[in-house]
């Protein structure tokens, strides 16, 4: 048995960990016992130089902090463990800080902002389904590169659920009855016409000449239906995202169910729309109390 399986082993019997949280765990310590493989080296093995690297290396694949701190976390808990039963002299994670997790203010829509970019007057083909892929963002906080790898057989209309699938994993998101309203009419009316006499691949939306759409082809949509309701320079598809979650959070959301739905890999990544949920008690309090 090696290092991880004992580890594995050791966190269920002794810590009563989840199989969820093991299972991330592994992954993460598995992750860096490659990284380590690279250096020719064992993880009994490693120094505080090679999890410096790791973590560099981490930060410049694109890894936001809330992964890299989780993964260094996960390497402490290993390491730690290690030293516990002597594998290790020295744990190699110790004065390794935690990156920094910027807390920049939040940019969202409000909801009337919402309804007046979904209120889109055009029933062509390109209307009908520029509609229902707002709707769909914005009912779901997918991201654009999962609005563009969506299929038709993602989605269960009858149920409402469209299956997710991003960074090798699927999570089932539900989908509101408008935005089921709007990609039905979409697959009925307007998607047959985007095809045209290509091939269907079973893509969920098409561009003009029946092809997949691309990240690019769904950003110049947000531009045209942000600029048509007077929102311009003032919509991205992270931006769709977080009026779903900002909205979610301050009708009452629990923060471990956004988690899910969104994806997020951390929790931290999700905690920071617990600010907006502060934000209102505030203005509530502001607003009712007579002495605020």
């Amino acid at each position: 048995m090696n290092f991880e399986d004992k580890f594995e082993a050791y966190m269920e019997k002794e810590k009563g960990s989840s199989r969820s949280t093991l299972s991330a765990y592994i992954s993460d310590i598995r992750e860096f016992t490659d990284f380590l493989a690279e250096r020719g080296k064992e993880p009994e093995q490693a120094v505080n130089s090679d999890v410096a690297a790791y973590v560099m290396s981490l930060t410049d694949m694109g890894k936001s902090n809330a992964t890299v701190n989780r993964r260094l976390a996960s390497l402490r808990g290993f390491y730690s463990y290690l030293l516990m039963i002597g594998a290790v002299k020295v744990n190699p994670t110790t004065g390794i800080k935690s990156t920094r997790i910027s807390r920049k203010e939040l940019e969202y829509l409000s909801i009337s902002e919402v309804e007046q970019l979904l209120d889109i007057k055009d029933d062509t083909a390109a209307g009908l389904r520029d509609r229902a892929m707002l709707e769909l963002m914005y009912a779901t906080g997918i991201r654009a590169s999962e609005v563009c790898n969506a299929n038709i057989s993602d989605i269960d209309l009858r149920i409402g659920f469209i299956s997710v699938k991003s960074g090798g994993k699927t999570r089932m998101v539900p989908i509101g009855r408008p935005a089921r309203a709007a990609l039905k009419e979409y697959l009925l009316q307007a998607r047959p016409e985007l095809l045209k006499k290509k091939d269907d691949t079973g893509a969920l939306f098409l561009s003009y000449i029946g092809e997949r759409l691309t990240r690019q082809g769904v950003w110049k949509i947000l531009k045209q239906r942000g600029d048509e309701a007077g929102l311009t320079d003032k919509l991205s598809p992270q931006i769709l995202r977080n009026s779903f979650a900002a909205h979610m959070v301050q009708n009452g959301a629990d923060i471990k169910s956004l988690q899910d739905i969104l994806g997020h890999e951390d929790i931290t990544a999700t905690r920071i729309y617990l600010s907006l949920t502060k934000n209102r008690i505030i203005d509530v309090y502001d607003k009712a109390f007579p002495r605020a």
